[in-house]
């Protein structure tokens, strides 16, 4: 069965405007996807997906139960606030501080269309700040798209590998960069997607006291809240270990903070950002004469971007989102606990890989111990590109992304734990033990 027939990979390859499978690596995580898709229904051949990071777990029945209740009393006749209805504002600030240890009142609490809404309408704001500072420095890998969303938007991109910088050498690094007078903001998630490798103490206080330095916003991607699971005591309500955060050392900072992992609301599109006070209350002149008004930063960003780019949150969203937030910050939710599921994965997975021949291409975290088992993970093959690999891959019904798309300066894969099954593990093993007697001579 294996490798698939190469006339129909690359046929399929080509209705999505690629010439072969050799362009894979090129092409969006969306659009790999409707590629693979289209392989599996073409040969019969099942896909072991792990190029889409969708949740693997149930969402969380309090916040369907929610949205129910909302929308029978008719909240789906009614535009909801830009701002945010008050219960998503006073929960999601309670949410802060049960889990990141931080005081953000309610009014700079704003929800968005999931994440991926509010880096854009954050990268648009920030962009039109300075006319001198119209870069994002991303502390690489990332998330490919939201660099793609820096082009759309015409911000410029800056980058550093985290991985060559751990601990006190990101400091004149970072120095670097930012002492140019281009950097708007920084933006990098933590634990980080692609490698999850995790930030330390140490190092969000150097990014924050450069922050507040230098006069950048540091835009903190929380996607995998709590999702360093090394550490066994994470995620009890108003007790530490808290999330760490930079939130600690700067003021200039804005929590991202999504609902799709978390509770496994990926679906829904919910989000907050979580403004510090000091910098939500900021005015920007650049901002004030584009604007006609006091140039406040919160205010901008709520009433111009967030509203041209949606007209609020869904309605009924904001209620599902409120309500799991209250239930987490009273002990309802063990949403730690529960996302654990993808680090039991994800160790399982690798050690299939690495008896077969791949590697783990970001295998060490700060101090040099193993990065932790999660939701994502990085692979290699010998000394290939990602792009080979991925071309390669595809032949054995195996899907992942290229880690050059993620800004990575090291060649390999992106993969993502949550969508295999455990009954695929099996096929799993014997895709990549065929893969690897195919091409271990090579």
């Amino acid at each position: 069965m294996f490798p698939l027939n190469k006339q129909i990979v690359d046929a399929t390859c080509r209705d999505f405007g690629l010439r072969n499978a050799h362009e894979l690596g090129s092409a969006s995580i969306r659009q790999l996807v409707g590629v693979v898709g289209d392989i599996e229904r073409a040969t019969g051949v099942e896909f072991i997906h792990m190029e889409l990071g969708n949740p693997g777990l149930a969402s969380e029945t309090v916040g369907i139960w929610a949205e129910h209740e909302a929308l029978l009393h008719g909240c789906g006749s009614k535009y909801p606030l830009i701002t945010g209805i008050p219960e998503v504002k006073h929960w999601g600030s309670e949410f802060v501080r049960a889990f990141l240890g931080l005081d953000i009142p309610d009014e700079c609490i704003v929800p968005t269309v999931g994440s991926m809404q509010g880096a854009f309408a954050l990268n648009l704001t920030m962009s039109q700040i300075d006319a001198e500072r119209n870069t994002v420095l991303f502390l690489d890998p990332c998330f490919p798209v939201q660099k793609m969303q820096c082009k759309v938007i015409g911000a410029k991109v800056d980058a550093i590998d985290i991985a060559d910088y751990r601990g006190a050498a990101l400091e004149a690094e970072l120095e670097r960069h930012l002492a140019t007078g281009k950097i708007a903001a920084m933006l990098f998630s933590n634990p980080n997607n692609p490698s999850w490798m995790c930030l330390t103490e140490q190092e969000l206080k150097i990014i924050g006291r450069l922050a507040t330095k230098h006069n950048i916003i540091v835009i903190e991607d929380l996607a995998y809240f709590n999702m360093d699971f090394r550490d066994p005591n994470r995620g009890k309500p108003y007790e530490p270990p808290y999330q760490p955060t930079v939130g600690r050392y700067t003021n200039n900072v804005v929590h991202m903070i999504s609902c799709s992992k978390m509770f496994s609301y990926a679906g829904q599109r919910g989000a907050i950002l979580a403004v510090n006070p000091y910098l939500a209350k900021r005015c920007y002149p650049a901002l004030g004469e584009r604007y006609d008004n006091d140039g406040q930063f919160m205010r901008v960003l709520t009433y111009y971007t967030l509203y041209a780019l949606s007209s609020g949150v869904t309605h009924s969203v904001q209620y599902g989102m409120a309500a799991m937030f209250k239930a987490a910050c009273q002990g309802q939710i063990p949403y730690v606990k529960n996302a654990s599921e993808y680090a039991r994965k994800a160790h399982i997975i690798k050690e299939i890989m690495l008896r077969n021949g791949f590697h783990i291409v970001y295998d060490k975290d700060a101090d040099g111990q193993d990065v932790g088992d999660g939701f994502f993970f990085t692979f290699g093959y010998k000394d290939w590109t990602g792009e080979k690999l991925l071309n390669k891959l595809i032949y054995y019904g195996v899907s992942a992304i290229s880690l050059a798309s993620t800004g990575a300066q090291r060649e390999g894969m992106r993969g993502c734990a949550s969508a295999i099954r455990d009954d695929q593990f099996p096929e799993l093993e014997k895709r990549l033990a065929k893969f690897n007697e195919d091409f271990q001579s090579e």
